[in-house]
């Protein structure tokens, strides 16, 4: 973020507070005390145009929306304490209100230093000049250097506290993007292998409705079980994704292969994961069973799991060779998920289609829970 967008969007002032700002009106009234002493006439009428400007400027400052108007009217404030503090002594008053707002409009600490040095040598050379009482002047430009100090303090914590709220909204809403991609992803993944396994079992309850009635009734029996299912994991992909872990998922998919005429043969001991692995494994492996259903049309699958190197693998191969692979949102998004954690997904064609999934051991050795599956 540039400095120009920092003075515009990062310079909390009391301005942007309108409610509390008109608070600090009632320091003016020293501005009073001159034209009470000395019972003046002139003085008072002199002041009272003093006062109708003070007032025009400060509800000016409250209303302003842009740095270059506070800075305008920051100096303005300063103007009528040049013009107003030899005729009464109470336009300190005003230095100090233009001390006390200049913090907020000025980010760098050698500008504000600058300014406010400047500001003071002005008034020393302005008193100088028309004899104005020492103490009075000392008292004003030490009031000025105070207030001006401790506002720069809060100034800074205002702005940390923007930083900060910006932060918190920005973050807020990369979650909420990256939330709408993991739905995205989950639903593709839960839908598109839930609608391809209630097609298939459709098909082969159609073919076997006039030979086997019964066998026929079962499958569309198991139609309605895997549509319900389908509402259930569509809630649990909006909710946040709760694999039933490898072995049921494993499972699973050895039932929806068996139904599409290929038989799953799981080669090694499944490995001890952490719930976040898992997950991202079931899902590969949903995504994967999905994919040999809709498009290799093949009759074997293989999962092979091993630990080499510091890392966990997983081998998905099917037999039937597909030189004109694709990589669609499934495997897209199967590749976003594995390399979130910091795993690697790699695609080959020869002799059939290999996935090999890969990702860093965070976990203790496999468990001696067998993956045999026929």
């Amino acid at each position: 973020m540039t400095d120009k967008t920092n003075n515009t969007m990062e310079s909390p002032d009391i301005g942007s507070q309108t409610n509390t700002g008109y608070i600090w009106l009632a320091y003016s009234v020293f501005f009073l005390i001159d034209p009470v002493l000395s019972h003046s006439r002139r003085l008072w009428v002199q002041s009272g145009i003093i006062y109708a400007v003070f007032l025009v400027i400060y509800v000016s400052y409250m209303k302003a929306r842009t740095l270059r108007q506070r800075h305008l009217l920051i100096v303005a404030f300063y103007l009528l304490g040049v013009i107003s503090f030899p005729i009464n002594t109470g336009g300190s008053s005003f230095f100090i209100y233009s001390a006390a707002f200049l913090p907020f409009v000025v980010i760098s600490v050698p500008t504000l230093v600058t300014t406010l040095t400047i500001q003071a040598l002005g008034l020393l050379i302005e008193g100088l000049f028309l004899h104005i009482n020492p103490i009075a002047l000392s008292l004003t430009i030490g009031l000025m250097l105070v207030v001006a100090a401790s506002n720069a303090f809060i100034a800074k914590q205002k702005r940390a506290d923007i930083k900060l709220r910006m932060a918190h909204e920005e973050i807020e809403q990369l979650a909420a993007v990256a939330e709408r991609e993991r739905i995205a992803r989950d639903l593709h993944d839960v839908l598109g292998h839930t609608l391809s396994v209630i097609v298939l079992k459709a098909e082969l309850a159609k073919r076997l409705i006039d030979r086997d009635p019964q066998r026929a009734a079962q499958e569309i029996a198991d139609v309605e079980k895997t549509a319900r299912t389908a509402l259930s994991e569509v809630r649990e992909a909006i909710g946040g994704y709760r694999s039933q872990g490898l072995t049921a998922e494993i499972e699973q998919a050895r039932n929806t292969l068996r139904a599409a005429g290929v038989t799953l043969t799981c080669e090694s001991p499944l490995p001890k994961l952490h719930a976040t692995e898992e997950t991202v494994l079931c899902l590969s492996v949903r995504e994967a069973v999905t994919n040999i259903v809709r498009h290799a049309h093949a009759t074997q699958c293989r999962m092979s799991f091993t630990n080499s190197s510091g890392k966990h693998t997983l081998l998905i191969a099917d037999d039937v060779p597909s030189p004109n692979l694709q990589e669609g949102n499934g495997l897209r998004g199967m590749r976003k998920r594995i390399e979130s954690l910091g795993g690697h997904l790699s695609i080959s064609a020869n002799p059939g289609v290999n996935l090999l999934i890969e990702l860093p051991r965070t976990s203790p050795q496999p468990t001696d829970t067998s993956c045999v599956v026929l």
